[in-house]
C-alpha cells in the first residue's frame, strides 16, 4: 500500500481495485489486528476519495432536452435524485 497522500491522486478505477483487495483480505480474516485496522483506515479513505470522484463525475453529466418535435434543443443538469 502506499501513502495516504497518494490517494488523491488515484484514478478511480486504482482506487476500486486497491478498495476491492483491501476488502478481500480483511474478509479472509488471515491479517494481524493492527495490520486489520491500517487496511480499515485505508479502506475508509479509498472509499471516500471514490466517492468524492463519483460526484465529481455526476455533476459533469448532462442530459439532452428535446423539443417538440422530438429533436436535441439543448442539455439540462442530470437529475441524479
Amino acid at each position: 500500500m502506499s501513502d495516504a497522500a497518494d490517494i488523491a491522486k488515484l484514478p478511480f478505477e486504482a482506487a476500486m481495485d486497491e478498495l476491492e483487495k483491501i476488502v478481500a483480505q480483511l474478509e479472509q480474516g488471515k491479517v494481524s489486528l493492527e495490520e486489520s485496522i491500517r487496511f480499515y483506515e485505508r479502506g475508509e479513505q479509498l472509499k471516500a476519495h471514490c466517492e468524492k470522484l463519483l460526484k465529481s463525475a455526476e455533476a459533469r453529466i448532462e442530459k439532452i432536452t428535446l423539443g417538440p418535435d422530438g429533436k436535441p434543443k439543448g442539455v439540462e443538469p442530470l437529475d441524479v435524485d
